[in-house]
């Protein structure tokens, strides 16, 4: 579904991806793992459009997306759940969540649906200022919104960050219901346990560069990742 083929990203002079390469395939979650500073945004924000690689290809369904903005790669079934939840203060939850189904309005409150039922606490709130919710409910906000798109493809950046234990797995519940349910994840997490708990498969990123990758099995029981990332 996406291959992701030896690229490189820089932030105008300054180099900070090298020769990177990664696959997800149709119905997998794949865990883009690493410590803070070690590019995982910066590759999604070179697939869902704001940054253009320098070098290499990036590939969704075999066509080449590695030029295009966001509002071309959305429409083709992609959608990017950014850090920091990026939500619309002012408006209500139900606005947020139109404001979500911007590219493909076909199906619009069947969506809906399926985020309520996936966030029960999201249509309780449905008429409240979002600005109003708490972190995790903002966190669900910015999740449902995202599959208001109906993407076969959803880029979650961070979607744990900051938030409470209790709802940190609420959070990856529902990102493993969504993966269940039909639609294809691409994770970028530093809450590994959680990640490699939900994922198929998945990288390791270091300054830049793909370091490791393997089942998550195999990342789990792997005593470079243990000790840098699992406190082994």
């Amino acid at each position: 579904m996406l291959e992701v083929d030896s690229i490189d990203v820089a932030y105008g002079a300054v180099q900070v991806i090298w020769d990177v390469s990664l696959s997800v395939e149709k119905g997998e979650t794949v865990a883009l793992l690493g410590a803070n500073g070690a590019g995982k945004t910066t590759v999604l924000k070179s697939i869902c459009g704001p940054l253009v690689p320098t070098a290499g290809d990036i590939r969704f369904e075999g066509e080449s997306i590695g030029g295009l903005q966001q509002d071309e790669v959305v429409p083709k079934g992609i959608t990017h759940v950014p850090e920091g939840r990026e939500i619309f203060h002012e408006s209500s939850v139900h606005e947020n969540l139109t404001l979500g189904a911007y590219a493909n309005r076909d199906g619009m409150e069947d969506r809906r649906r399926r985020v309520y039922e996936i966030f029960p606490r999201l249509e309780e709130r449905s008429g409240q200022s979002a600005g109003t919710l708490s972190g995790g409910e903002q966190q669900m906000l910015a999740i449902g919104r995202g599959l208001m798109s109906d993407p076969d493809l959803v880029l979650l950046d961070e979607a744990s960050l900051g938030l409470a234990p209790v709802l940190v797995d609420d959070v990856f519940d529902a990102i493993e219901r969504i993966n269940e349910e039909g639609t294809t994840v691409l994770l970028v997490e530093q809450d590994v346990h959680n990640a490699l708990r939900v994922a198929d498969r998945g990288y390791v990123l270091e300054s830049g560069r793909v370091s490791l990758s393997g089942s998550a099995e195999e990342l789990a029981d792997d005593e470079r990742v243990a000790a840098s990332y699992l406190g082994g």
